[in-house]
């Protein structure tokens, strides 16, 4: 199969130096014929009809002009038909199916009025006349113009078959092109989730981990104990980043076998600001109202992290002894979030290199659920972030 797959797009590829080839048999086929009957004339108007064969598909209508001018000069002389006039129907086909519409039009045409032109002469000529004359002529007329529009009808439906082939594997390469592009899209798409996650577990955990060096070390001197937990809670809050380093990690691995777990939902936030009230971090929590039905799991693992992250951007940077509140408030179109802090405020830290993307991630992951994502500082001090996740996912 693939052979004559090669062969025909061969064929398809290379239809100069085919129909050359082809053109070469038939005029040595038909021109010596006439050398050898004592026919000079006759051979050189049969060939001067088969040459332009031989550009039928690359120049189908330069091909058409020259048949039909040697076709003229064949009427005008009074020369009679050869052999070589096959060359007739066959660039009639051959324009119809591969040249523009004007001159399959054209050939189609001529062909008609070249038959009436034909009859209209050999039978002037003869000594038939009358009833019987007009019948004969008419006859060979009609027969004249089904040899023309049966080259004409195969060439157009050739035409047409090309044209939806060209359709099709033009249709081919653009749903390939939109393919690629869509793995593209959908692998930066999974790159920047996967950032958003690593950025939400490792800021988080650096943030507990930091805090808690230093809440160490100043304690280390005067009560030794609460170095101890402090220690403690980093090594907890370290095994717990390296964990889900891991199961990220292994997603980008692809492997089978890489062990997974359930992503955290709105359930899990009591384990979370148990982190970080461990942390030194004071929250309050608060949760009103009844959620009509549940939300999806994504748009659930949306509202962890923006608690996460935002619970982080306060031990950053709303200073020591800041307090939050977070309130989770069930509405009739969806979950209502906000977490306020009444530390410095935004405006205390100087902007960093870089810095700006936690809330650009809360952002896109509200989006993704046509939700609505507003931070910044409050007057007189503080900073609140104020999410709202509908409850469809459309």
């Amino acid at each position: 199969m693939d052979r004559r797959h090669a062969i025909y797009d061969w064929f398809r590829v290379n239809r100069f130096k085919v129909d050359l080839t082809a053109t070469s048999l038939l005029i040595l086929l038909f021109g010596p014929v006439y050398l050898l009957a004592g026919h000079p004339w006759l051979a050189l108007l049969s060939c001067s009809l088969l040459l332009p064969l031989a550009w039928r598909r690359t120049r189908p209508a330069t091909a058409a002009v020259v048949v039909i001018l040697v076709c003229l000069v064949q009427w005008a002389v009074g020369a009679e038909p050869v052999a070589g006039q096959i060359a007739v129907p066959l660039v009639i086909y051959a324009t119809a199916a591969y040249g523009p519409a004007w001159a399959s039009r054209t050939v189609l045409l001529a062909g008609m009025v070249g038959g009436i032109m034909l009859t209209t002469r050999e039978f002037s000529s003869t000594a038939e006349s009358g009833i019987m004359g007009l019948t004969i002529g008419a006859l060979y007329t009609v027969l004249i113009w089904m040899l023309v529009l049966v080259s004409w009808t195969l060439g157009d439906l050739t035409r047409v078959r090309r044209l939806q082939l060209q359709a099709l594997e033009d249709r081919t390469r653009r749903l390939e092109v939109e393919q690629q592009q869509e793995r593209q899209l959908a692998a930066a798409d999974e790159r920047s989730h996967i950032a958003r996650e690593m950025h939400d577990i490792v800021a988080h955990s650096l943030s507990v981990i930091i805090t808690q060096a230093d809440g160490a070390r100043y304690a280390a001197a005067a009560k030794p104990e609460l170095a101890t937990e402090a220690l403690a809670t980093i090594a907890a809050t370290g095994r717990d980043s390296l964990g889900e380093m891991r199961r990220l990690l292994g997603v980008l691995r692809s492997d089978d076998d890489s062990p997974t777990r359930p992503q955290p939902r709105l359930s899990d936030l009591d384990e979370l600001l148990l982190g970080f009230r461990a942390a030194t971090l004071q929250v309050s929590f608060d949760q009103s109202g009844v959620p009509r039905r549940a939300l999806p799991a994504g748009a659930e693992l949306t509202a962890y992290r923006i608690i996460q992250e935002a619970l982080t951007n306060v031990m950053k940077h709303a200073g020591p002894k800041a307090t939050a509140g977070v309130t989770l408030t069930w509405q009739a179109r969806g979950l209502q979030l906000d977490i306020l802090d009444d530390g410095r405020g935004a405006a205390a830290d100087p902007p960093t290199a870089g810095g700006g993307n936690g809330l650009r991630g809360m952002g896109e992951r509200v989006s993704l659920y046509d939700g609505s994502l507003t931070a910044g500082p409050e007057q007189g001090g503080g900073f609140r972030v104020s999410a709202f996740i509908p409850y469809s996912e459309a």
